[in-house]
């Protein structure tokens, strides 16, 4: 049985909610990824997500200004989060359910990220 710890992306790229979304968006460039993972600030547990879809539909559809609005303006928080032990066919699942392409793995802490490429090219499914 395949689970998420065995198939996720072990490094993870972050930010602070306070960071601007035009930081977000050099970083995501640079990195080459899709999404960044919005560490919780230390009054917070749970962690946000900020993926190319949120800035594209809160910030570029409207005509903001990516300079003026930070992270924590358009991140999705508290995100769904996946345990390490889930099976695969949970994740693929609850990413099914809930309409996501990603998400945190959290086991106590931020272990990884788990994304539906990752599913799809990491699985044993022929």
């Amino acid at each position: 049985m395949l689970l998420a710890k065995d198939i996720m992306t072990t490094e993870v790229a972050t930010i602070a909610a306070s960071a601007l979304v035009s930081e977000a968006i050099g970083l995501m460039r640079s990195k080459k990824i899709h999404s960044l993972i919005v560490k919780p600030r230390p009054s917070e547990k749970g962690y946000g997500i900020l993926t190319e879809a949120d800035i594209a539909y809160k910030v570029i559809a409207y005509g903001d200004d990516p300079k003026a609005m930070t992270v924590a303006d358009i991140m999705t928080k508290p995100c769904i989060v996946v345990n390490p032990d889930m099976t695969v066919e949970n994740v693929a699942r609850l990413f099914a359910n809930n309409h996501i392409h990603r998400a945190p793995v959290i086991k106590d802490d931020l272990v990884g990220i788990i994304s539906v490429t990752d599913i799809l090219s990491k699985g044993k499914w022929w």
